[in-house]
């Protein structure tokens, strides 16, 4: 995570201890959390929309200011309960590379979908930075779709996007016919580590 919005970040949650008046975050959870639940049907239900593009497709996720730590986890979430690939990339960095990147290899575009994570209190500069990417991958012939934050606070926004980035996972891990809950390439890995470290003692 980077200083900046780390400190965006702690600012929004002092911000919240400081006036808890208003949208509380807890309450806008709740509120989202019925849209998103297992029992909402497909027709209705974001979470699970978002899941059924994304099957059989690489997720890659774009996020600006405090968004790109929401991009982070999405990426660590599809990774991890989906058992799916999944990448992360933030504005404005992704403008001054990944930009160029979108022409090779063919065979790939149809497979990707980007991700943007967009809300309204993002700096004017970095929704114009959205608009600018989508008609590049337009151009490209990559999709794309924007996930767009609610709620009245920056910080009742990021929670919105965090909770659909967390069901849309489960569900694609349903899609998928995985286990969420399970880690074993982690397990693999820390087993791998700890043997290592007794065999060079």
């Amino acid at each position: 995570m980077s200083m900046t919005n780390m400190i965006n970040i702690r600012k929004l949650f002092t911000d919240y201890r400081v006036s808890l008046r208003g949208n509380l975050p807890k309450q806008h959870l709740k509120k989202l959390s019925r849209d998103l639940i297992e029992t909402r049907p497909l027709a209705s239900n974001p979470a699970k929309q978002l899941a059924a593009k994304l099957w059989g497709h690489i997720a890659v996720i774009y996020g600006a200011g405090i968004l790109a730590e929401v991009a982070r986890r999405w990426k660590g979430e599809f990774n991890e309960n989906s058992k799916a690939w999944a990448f992360f990339e933030s504005f404005p960095e992704l403008n001054h590379n990944a930009v160029v990147g979108y022409e090779f290899p063919l065979e790939v575009k149809e497979g990707i979908l980007v991700l943007m994570l967009r809300s309204s209190s993002l700096h004017s500069r970095n929704l114009l930075r959205y608009e600018i990417t989508a008609k590049l991958l337009a151009k490209a012939g990559i999709a794309y779709e924007f996930a767009e934050a609610r709620g009245k606070s920056a910080l009742a926004q990021m929670l919105s996007l965090i909770l659909l980035g967390d069901y849309a996972s489960f569900y694609l891990s349903m899609l998928n016919e995985v286990d969420p809950t399970s880690t074993d390439a982690i397990n693999f890995v820390k087993q791998y580590l700890a043997q290592s470290a007794i065999s060079s003692d």
